[in-house]
């Protein structure tokens, strides 16, 4: 039995994950905001199938953009149950319109959730992990911090960003038993599309674009729309859950770095190079004995 903190377990992948790793045996620790008052329902229901299923699932509320939360929620694990065996970095948001359209500050809550959130939550329980000398962490990426597409630019710098920061994370906690992967789902049936915040706007900027540019992003969200409604086209979250599960079971130090789930627009293809590339990159800075995963 593994201990498997999850954040994000509100809805969408996270939700799934919590039921999913419990029924497999492993204790759960489920984190949201508010499980007391918005998050209630999702919260009771997850607290309803451990009962009836006699399973491990304890709901943690924690706020990842909170240092003060985060902090609170890893003491009381690490207290009562000792470092994780599997953190699942999955809380994020995407904001979606027009590059200009966002404040700085909207760029900055952008991030907060999808990079610095998940810095948050790593750096308090490192210590703890390296200790004990083995580990997982499972960030949540995207297809979209692998290439670039109008409407998305804010959301595509906070996944670009996860991406470049967990590899290099991957690469720092080798040495010291602690495996770093990403998961990069295509678009999926879940709330973050129904819940995306769009720019305030309060100087109008949007209103100044050309047509095109309002009749191109109308005709992108029918896209995705009809991508939803087709019951050919891969959009059920289950997917990127049983990848979770999948990759908590390869032995250590053969897991890939990336694993594409869904409809993933040519990224699979883009990701296979990467080795390629990157290794001469890391044989000419004497990096590749550091970079492999120390397996005890």
């Amino acid at each position: 039995m593994s201990t498997v903190f999850i954040t994000g377990c509100s809805s969408g992948f996270g939700f799934i994950a919590a039921k999913k790793f419990a029924a497999k045996g492993d204790k759960v620790i489920a984190t949201m905001r508010n499980p007391n008052g918005k998050n209630k329902a999702p919260a009771d229901n997850l607290k309803n199938f451990a009962s009836e299923n006699k399973k491990q699932i304890e709901i943690l509320e924690m706020d990842v953009t909170s240092n003060d939360s985060v902090k609170n929620a890893a003491d009381y694990v690490l207290t009562k149950l000792g470092a994780p065996d599997v953190i699942i970095n999955n809380a994020g948001q995407m904001y979606v319109g027009i590059a200009e359209a966002f404040t700085s500050e909207e760029l900055i809550k952008q991030l907060d959730v999808n990079i610095v959130g998940i810095h948050r939550v790593t750096r308090v329980f490192l210590p703890k992990m390296r200790e004990k000398g083995t580990g997982l962490f499972i960030n949540v990426s995207s297809i979209a911090g692998r290439f670039a597409s109008p409407f998305f630019a804010v959301y595509h710098a906070s996944k670009w960003g996860l991406e470049g920061y967990s590899l290099a994370l991957r690469r720092e906690l080798a040495s010291s038993g602690i495996d770093v992967v990403v998961v990069e789902p295509g678009p999926f049936t879940t709330e973050l599309f129904s819940q995306s915040p769009q720019p305030i706007d309060e100087e109008n900027r949007v209103q100044s674009y050309p047509e095109v540019v309002h009749n191109t992003f109308k005709g992108m969200n029918e896209a995705f729309i009809g991508m939803f409604n087709n019951p050919e086209i891969p959009t059920d979250p289950d997917a990127v859950v049983e990848r979770f599960l999948e990759l908590v079971d390869i032995p250590a130090g053969l897991r890939p770095f990336r694993s594409v789930v869904g409809v993933d627009m040519g990224v699979a293809n883009r990701n296979s190079t990467d080795k390629e590339h990157e290794s001469p990159f890391l044989k000419a800075m004497g990096l590749e004995d550091f970079v492999k995963l120390r397996v005890s």
